[in-house]
C-alpha cells in the first residue's frame, strides 16, 4: 500500500511526515535530555539514550500501524510529532499522541494546529472510525487543546501516574467521525 505523505504550513512551521534522516536531528534537538517540564506532563523519563531513540524512531517510520509526523520550526530545528499509531484498519480505529519538545514553544497555539490537522488527516484521508488519546491530569492545557478539537472525555483511571512523588490520573478521550463531521473541521 502506497503511504500519503501530507504536508501542512502554519506561520512558518511545518507538519510533515518523519523521514530516517531526520533520526539524529530528532535525538539531538529534543531528548539529551528532555524538557523537563514536558517530561512532567508527559509522565515520561527525561534522560533517553541516542540509540534507544533513534532506533525506536526509525523502526516507526518502517511500521505500517501508523504515521509519524514531525513539527519543524521556521529555523529548520525538530520541535515537536504528532503521531497516529496502533492503527487497526478493521476497526477502522487508532490512538493519538502529541508533543511540542519545548515548553518555551507551548502556548502559541502550534500543538491546537498540530491537532486539527492531524484529527482532519486521520478521517478525512485514513477514514478513521475512531481516534482515541490518553492526557495527564496535570496537563488541563492540553485538555483543553483537545476538547477544543472535538474530543471527549471517556473515562479516568484515577491516580494511575505517580509524577514527583504525586498521583495524577489518566483521562481517556476520544472522537468517532460523525463528531468531526458535525464539527465542520
Amino acid at each position: 500500500m502506497d503511504r500519503m505523505e501530507p504536508c501542512w504550513t502554519m506561520d512558518g512551521f511545518t507538519l510533515r511526515p518523519g523521514r530516517p534522516e531526520d533520526a539524529e536531528a530528532y535525538y539531538a534537538q529534543n531528548f539529551c535530555p528532555l524538557d523537563s517540564e514536558v517530561a512532567r506532563l508527559t509522565g515520561s523519563p527525561a534522560h533517553f539514550t541516542r540509540e534507544a531513540v533513534v532506533s525506536f524512531y526509525l523502526n516507526c517510520l518502517d511500521a505500517d500501524d501508523r504515521y509519524d509526523f514531525l513539527l519543524i520550526a521556521p529555523d529548520g530545528r525538530i520541535i515537536g510529532e504528532s503521531v497516529i499509531n496502533e492503527m487497526d484498519r478493521e476497526a477502522r480505529s487508532a490512538n493519538y499522541r502529541v508533543c511540542i519538545f519545548h515548553a518555551k514553544e507551548c502556548g502559541r497555539g502550534i500543538g491546537t494546529w498540530m491537532v486539527k490537522a492531524t484529527r482532519d488527516f486521520a478521517f478525512g484521508d485514513l477514514r478513521l472510525h475512531r481516534l482515541s488519546l490518553n492526557v495527564l491530569s496535570i496537563n488541563p492545557r492540553a485538555e483543553r487543546v483537545y476538547r477544543n478539537a472535538g474530543f471527549r472525555r471517556e473515562g479516568v483511571l484515577r491516580d494511575a501516574v505517580r509524577i514527583d512523588g504525586a498521583y495524577a490520573d489518566d483521562i481517556l478521550m476520544a472522537i468517532l467521525e460523525d463528531e468531526w463531521h458535525a464539527i465542520g473541521k
